[in-house]
């Protein structure tokens, strides 16, 4: 029997949680979470008032939770890119480039969503 293998425990499921709740905490800190927070609260508004369907309510869901999902993974990459190095490295700028762009070509997409979603209830 391997004793490294974990065995499921609810001590470290509640830890899990607790760690995962910190890192959503962490995430509000962030300028650019905060934006997408306020784009989202206010989509989620509109969605309200042109009274979205079940369907509808879904996709906007999931295109808001990806970019938020996205945005915090582009932040993950950041800050272990900064821990790795302080000095300028070609491959540390591709990295959180490539991360700031996945983020920004998902919200492009996000934009076009909102836009197929919303602008037929006008």
């Amino acid at each position: 029997m391997n004793d490294n293998k974990r065995t499921f425990s609810i001590r470290r499921l509640t830890a899990a949680f607790r760690f995962a709740g910190n890192g959503l905490k962490l995430a509000m800190k962030e300028p650019n979470m905060r934006v997408h927070a306020a784009a989202g609260l206010l989509v989620s508004a509109a969605g309200f008032i042109v009274g979205l369907s079940e369907i509808e309510w879904c996709i906007l869901l999931l295109t808001v939770g990806g970019v938020f999902a996205l945005e915090m993974i582009n932040t993950a990459i950041e800050k272990t890119v900064d821990l790795v190095t302080n000095e300028f490295k070609p491959l540390a700028k591709m990295a959180k480039d490539l991360a700031a762009g996945a983020v920004l070509f998902f919200s492009l997409i996000a934009v076009i969503i909102g836009v197929l979603l919303f602008l037929p209830k006008f």
